[in-house]
């Protein structure tokens, strides 16, 4: 007991670390939201990172399982949050944006940080106010849950690669870098080099983005970090079928 009660503290100190830094108190699990009107409240969940660390957030209502294949995000709620404005925030839905179906709605923050991003989910609840319905991809994921709980929590502040997959497949990438807001912004994919250079003059691939010249210290920047859609590609190969040439004996 005394060699494996360290290794336990160890452990608990290590699964408090990998709990994110927003802890949804509303709404809570299993509850019903009447109405169009969504009322949403946190707190500092009181392990790290702290509140206080994140630079900003990004608000989403989402539906569907609980994986990043199978849930989808329906609205955006808040496209820039400061977290030093306070714990709570209120906004109206959309009847049409879903349909109404016990615990298939939950909440995502994806927060700002330097060093990267946490991505924090509440628990499940139910939208009674909505006339939609949802696609097939919402309800096959919907299908994979039961209970409650929400995905689970992304950390990650320590880990860039990850920062930079943390929403791929997310529509945030398809939205044109010169319109996004908000302290994060998403890049597209970059393309995979051609094998031939056919090009004669260089052309951008993308608008430019409006810049301003300071004169004077500006303050805290409107973006703080970009997460760049991760390069996927696929690769074939096969044995060689040409038996080799034999080296001539030199004495």
């Amino acid at each position: 007991m005394m060699i494996l009660r360290p290794f336990l503290l160890l452990a608990g100190c290590l699964l408090s670390v990998v709990r994110a830094d927003v802890e949804v108190t509303g709404p809570e699990a299993g509850d019903t939201v009447t109405g169009l009107t969504l009322s949403i409240t946190w707190k500092d969940s009181g392990t790290s990172p702290a509140l206080s660390d994140l630079a900003s957030y990004q608000l989403f209502l989402c539906a569907g399982g609980n994986t990043d294949s199978n849930y989808i995000q329906l609205a955006t709620l808040v496209a820039d949050g400061d977290y030093s404005t306070g714990d709570s925030v209120s906004v109206t839905l959309t009847a049409g944006l879903g349909a109404n179906v016990k615990n298939a709605y939950f909440l995502k923050f994806i927060s700002a940080a330097t060093g990267g991003t946490v991505i924090n989910f509440s628990d499940r609840f139910t939208l009674s106010g909505m006339t939609g319905t949802f696609s097939a991809a919402v309800t096959e994921g919907l299908a994979t849950v039961s209970g409650t709980a929400g995905p689970a929590t992304e950390n990650n502040i320590d880990d860039t690669t990850a920062a930079t997959t943390a929403a791929a497949g997310a529509a945030e990438y398809t939205v044109p870098y010169t319109l996004q807001s908000g302290a994060i912004r998403y890049a597209p994919m970059p393309p995979m080099a051609q094998t031939s250079i056919t090009a004669k003059n260089a052309s951008p691939q993308w608008p430019t983005s409006a810049y301003t010249v300071y004169k004077t210290i500006a303050g805290t920047p409107n973006a703080v970090t970009t997460n760049t859609l991760a390069l996927t590609f696929s690769t074939s190969s096969m044995e060689a079928t040409v038996n080799p040439i034999h080296q001539p004996f030199c004495f």
